[in-house]
């Protein structure tokens, strides 16, 4: 407290990186371990990355999806909620979508209680094909129809504004707009490491300078055991586009803070949000 004033309101938050298996079990213990290890640094939010709980075939996503509210993947997320007293995003999870052959890709929110508190289904499906590398996540994916927010309240702080997003749902500036100005964006993500080295920065710092935001992204980063590749450097980014921490390939967390004195400063001396006439 310098000078007798208080300390301006900030939230530990932090994005767990992995390089998920074929196996569940093998990664819901990698994630527990690497949550603990967030907890321990402080974090009161921590995420996880798209397709945390699996990365094999793509059809394995449709074996071991879930009905909504029930299956080993979200009781794991709400016990490891509770245990740790913290919010736990998990980057995805494989949904019944009512369709046999397609599954919803679902980020879920769970509270320090390990109460579910939100859900996104992703809207923006990813494809691409360039030589002998193709993607084409509608053939086991069907896409979500609707934006998301959360509050949610820190000990100690002001409640703060999250919106969800998924990987490829960056590419699509207005999904953000339409988030309601937000204080911070998730973005649990799988990016290729071909899209990753080529866009992958530029777009976490633009979906952040725009929004006048905090930018938390959790990434899987590294060689799978199905022989993807993905580019990994999981970061946090402040409402000016500065990256505030990072980490480049293989397991591990990315630690840091939200300083929501450094939202309002930014907002009021760039008032774009309040200058916008379309949309």
């Amino acid at each position: 407290m310098p000078n007798g004033r208080p300390s301006p309101p900030s939230v530990r938050v932090a994005a767990v990186q992995m390089v998920s298996k074929p196996s569940v079990n093998d990664n819901l213990r990698d994630a527990e371990a690497l949550i603990a290890e967030a907890a321990r640094a402080g974090a009161q939010l921590i995420a996880l990355p798209e397709y945390f709980c699996l990365m094999g075939r793509e059809i394995d996503k449709v074996v071991v999806r879930e009905s909504e509210g029930k299956g080993p993947i979200q009781d794991f997320l709400s016990s490891t909620a509770a245990r740790h007293g913290i919010w736990l995003v998990g980057g995805t999870v494989p949904l019944d979508s009512g369709d046999p052959n397609r599954v919803l890709n679902t980020s879920l929110v769970f509270d320090p209680r390990g109460v579910r508190i939100a859900r996104y289904d992703k809207i923006h499906l990813f494809a691409f094909a360039k030589g002998d590398e193709s993607y084409d996540e509608a053939r086991t994916i069907s896409p979500g129809k609707s934006v998301r927010t959360f509050s949610f309240t820190p000990s100690g702080g002001p409640s703060i504004k999250v919106g969800l997003s998924v990987c490829y749902d960056l590419r699509f500036p207005e999904l953000y707009r339409s988030l309601g100005e937000p204080d911070l964006i998730l973005v649990p993500s799988a990016f290729t490491a071909t899209t990753g080295k080529a866009h992958w920065e530029t777009l976490l710092r633009a979906r952040a300078i725009e929004n006048l935001c905090y930018v938390l992204a959790p990434a899987q980063g590294g060689k799978h055991e199905n022989g993807r590749a993905t580019f990994g450097h999981s970061m946090l980014i402040d409402p000016w586009g500065v990256i505030v921490a990072s980490r480049d390939e293989g397991p591990g967390v990315v630690i840091g803070d939200i300083d929501l004195a450094r939202i309002a400063d930014v907002r009021a001396s760039l008032p774009a949000l309040a200058h916008r006439v379309l949309g």
